[in-house]
């Protein structure tokens, strides 16, 4: 019998909607592939952050940063608090010496503003220090090879894994510990000497080598205290050269104004001596010892005056 031509329109229409329902019809999905291991984290740089792509063809020539007399930051140098831990910020150049790992940082942070609201240059010799004074100067050695570079420490950090200073990446290169990410180090805090010429801090008393000046030599327009002498007093450094000591005291004025005492300067034992005081007995000298070295992180020592 021959085939209608109705029925092969039929039967094509029910064939197009057996296949339309088919292709309507939701897969079976399958399970995704399991997720690749997360790579493990690294020890050398913050996360993201790392070398540039484009480095300097003068890196390893970049001179060290130098040294000289800079009013220090009115905000920067607050007390603050980083993840639950407080940090008090010395306020007052003053002999500072560490041992520790020191990192870097990068280019991450690289345009970023610093704690004191300069820009982060990852190709200057600089750094961040939880507590040193911004700005400020210190001279950072690599301990396994002796290498060694100053910095102008302009910035806060690092605040992770017990490390003391974070260098920009030109100042770790210069150390070698770029490579590695962190490396030990001593960090020795400088005080620029009044003619600009850097001169490093030593333990207490602050004694900064210099040639004793005849007592002509001493600039007039900065007298020395000539009160009687007396009691206590509570001593933030000593210097063999006044203008050294002057520039010290420059410094300090300022922060101590707030705690009403009236810092000065007084020639004994050969030495100019940066002192506030005297006080009556010993322990009134160290109650006021006690108060700056917590208020401002001064590292002090008490003498008869």
């Amino acid at each position: 019998m021959p085939i209608s031509l109705n029925f092969l329109r039929i039967a094509a229409l029910c064939a197009c909607a057996a296949l339309l329902a088919a292709c309507s019809s939701t897969p079976t999905k399958e399970p995704p592939p399991p997720s690749p291991a997360a790579p493990p984290s690294s020890t050398k740089y913050y996360k993201d952050d790392g070398p540039g792509d484009y480095l300097p063809a003068n890196l390893d020539s970049i001179p060290d940063a130098t040294p000289r007399l800079e009013p220090l930051n009115r905000f920067a140098n607050r007390p603050y608090t980083v993840l639950g831990t407080d940090y008090v910020p010395a306020t007052a150049l003053r002999p500072y010496k560490e041992r520790g790992v020191a990192s870097w940082y990068g280019r991450k942070f690289h345009g970023e503003k610093t704690s004191n609201g300069e820009t982060y240059d990852m190709y200057a010799m600089t750094a961040a220090h939880p507590t040193l004074p911004l700005p400020s100067y210190a001279r950072v050695t690599n301990v396994a090879t002796g290498k060694s570079v100053v910095v102008r420490v302009n910035d806060r950090g690092p605040f992770l894994h017990g490390r003391i200073i974070d260098l920009s990446f030109a100042a770790a290169n210069r150390i070698g510990v770029a490579a590695k990410g962190s490396g030990e180090v001593i960090v020795e805090a400088i005080i620029p000497g009044a003619s600009g010429t850097a001169v490093a801090a030593a333990p207490l008393p602050p004694v900064v080598p210099a040639a004793p000046l005849k007592p002509a030599e001493v600039p007039q327009a900065a007298p020395i205290s000539a009160e009687a002498t007396g009691g206590f007093a509570v001593q933030l450094g000593a210097f063999q050269n006044f203008n050294n000591a002057q520039a010290f005291l420059a410094h300090v004025q300022g922060q101590l104004a707030t705690a009403q005492v009236e810092p000065r300067v007084r020639e004994a034992g050969g030495l100019y001596r940066v002192y506030v005081g005297p006080y009556p007995d010993r322990d009134e000298a160290r109650r006021v010892a006690e108060r700056l070295r917590s208020a401002f992180g001064f590292a002090t020592a008490i003498a008869p005056h």
